[in-house]
């Protein structure tokens, strides 16, 4: 009874911010433990998100109890004279406000206050429902205590899953695997009319296609289940640098080409980055490397300072042959041109593996560098103009400096579902490449917000001038041209959609793609 009498309030309370016109009994979650929370604090935290460098503030922050509640308070506004607008937040990593409400209500889908469903794991068809807010490492605990695990990732698994399958969701599985929107069989999505609807490849198909990759425009992902496959003990984790691009972007495609092969004849994880100056020992990446290695940056790069790093990995068993996992190993090395005395290897439980950014993330939060503001780019580039974005940016743009790792790596647009809301470059292989770096105040100028934005800013008008043909990942823009473009072909298809799934624009408007009558401006640092 206190919590429908404090639930009752607080609707009331919105009433009067928003001018709805519906009568208060109208909005009363009856029967249910969510929260619709006015509290500064909730507040506070739902106005900010990892990029730290925007500030919306919604009205409320629902806290829900299962997909009813998501349902209802979309529903609310969707009904209502005036409306308001609506946005799940998961881990709150965004980088440009785009899980912000300016004036409505924040969805707070993961946090401290439990799961409303807890993952449940089907050992026989091989999946696990969860709940949409559930973060990919709790997943990840679920599955391992049946012995299996999903088969797509991304680098930080302190992400929601609703979150990363609005996006795509990549890692170095991708050219194996796809990305994490590839290896869904169904969802349940609350449409911006407040409709709950279950939808899969063959059943309300449209939707599906939508919400995967739909940067949460046209509804909120409240379970997902997700496909799984036998779970590996422990990975051989390897790292090889190389000082020619050609021969380290050759090296990636041939290794991505054999996704098709049997598991002892490729690597199950193919990532790399780029070092364009000395600063390696200290990267967040770069635990893997010794600080009394004998082997000198200086020493190897050529042409520059820019060197490159290939990053792969081998899963297998406990019950898995040591000599038959080195000599698998072996035998794909020698395929590759890397500088010899470069290699370095490790073994690690998987687990260790996959979770891998988390202990850097802890390191880096023990200096107070983590709650810093974040201006990445993420850039999915076509890969016949590789070679002139690197001359462009890694050798030209971004100078000698780094202040975060900077992601390089290849993928097979055959493992892509063409009909989701994802656009990509359209050549049979592309490369993400990811700036993800902080801003410090550190009295080094090359590494402050507003150089880091500059630079951004000159890597997107070098490739449109040169024509390069990049699309964003994790895209921001600020006018609807802008996104426009970036849809190109599709955005016909995306704007029908989001008529038909979302069409008062109630959801997710911190993405800045549609405009809706009530919201209001946006305050930016």
């Amino acid at each position: 009874m206190a919590t429908s009498l404090l639930l009752f309030s607080a609707i009331c309370r919105l009433i009067v911010i928003v001018g709805l016109t519906l009568h208060p009994n109208d909005f009363l979650f009856a029967g249910t433990e969510s929260q619709l929370s006015f509290n500064r604090k909730d507040i506070q935290a739902a106005s900010l998100d990892f990029g730290k460098m925007t500030s919306i503030e919604p009205t409320a922050v629902l806290h829900p109890s299962s997909t009813a509640d998501v349902a209802k308070i979309i529903k609310l506004s969707y009904e209502s004279a005036h409306g308001f607008v609506v946005s799940a937040r998961g881990h709150g990593h965004s980088i440009n406000g785009q899980s912000q409400a300016a004036n409505g209500v924040v969805i707070q889908m993961s946090g401290s206050r439990g799961t409303p469903v807890a993952p449940e794991v089907s050992e026989k068809l091989m999946y696990v429902d969860v709940w949409g807010g559930e973060l990919w490492i709790d997943v990840l605990k679920s599955t391992l205590q049946y012995g299996l695990a999903p088969k797509s990732w991304t680098d930080y698994l302190y992400l929601s899953v609703g979150g990363t399958l609005s996006n795509a969701g990549i890692s170095g599985q991708a050219f194996n695997h796809g990305p994490q929107i590839s290896n869904v069989h169904e969802v349940d999505v609350v449409t911006g009319k407040g409709e709950v609807v279950t939808c899969a490849e063959d059943k309300n198909s449209e939707l599906f296609h939508a919400v995967m990759g739909g940067l949460g425009q046209f509804g909120i992902i409240t379970r997902a289940r997700i496909a799984l496959e036998p779970s590996p003990q422990r990975v051989r984790w390897i790292r090889v640098l190389y000082s020619n691009f050609s021969a380290f972007t050759h090296d990636q495609e041939y290794l991505i080409s054999l996704h098709g092969q049997p598991s002892s004849k490729k690597f199950d994880y193919v990532e790399g980055f780029v070092i364009v100056d000395e600063g390696l020992i200290n990267n967040w990446r770069s635990s893997f490397f010794s600080p009394s290695n004998p082997v000198k940056i200086s020493s190897i790069a050529a042409g520059g300072n820019v060197l490159y790093c290939l990053e792969i990995t081998k899963n297998y068993y406990n019950h898995s042959d040591p000599e038959s996992v080195n000599q698998e190993v072996d035998a794909l090395l020698k395929k590759l041109n890397y500088i010899p005395a470069s290699e370095f290897t490790t073994d690690l439980p998987y687990v260790e593996f996959l979770n891998r950014v988390h202990k850097a993330e802890l390191k880096l939060r023990s200096k107070g560098l983590w709650d810093v503001p974040h201006p990445w780019l993420n850039l999915f580039v076509p890969k016949s103009r590789i070679a002139d974005f690197d001359q462009g940016v890694f050798k030209g743009i971004l100078g000698n400096k780094t202040s975060g790792p900077i992601l390089i790596y290849p993928m097979n647009k055959n493992k892509w579902d063409d009909e989701t809301s994802v656009v990509t470059p359209n050549e049979d292989m592309f490369y993400l490449v990811a700036l993800l770096r902080s801003a410090l105040q550190n009295g080094e100028e090359a590494l402050t917000l507003e150089r880091l934005n500059d630079e951004n800013h000159q890597i997107l008008k070098f490739c449109e001038e040169q024509k390069i043909g990049v699309k964003q990942y994790l895209p921001h823009y600020t006018t609807q041209q802008e996104w426009m473009d970036h849809y190109g072909e599709k955005w016909s298809q995306f704007y029908k959609r989001k008529m038909e799934f979302d069409p008062r624009h109630i959801l997710a408007t911190g993405q800045r793609i549609f405009e809706t009558s009530f919201t209001s401006k946006m305050k930016s640092w």
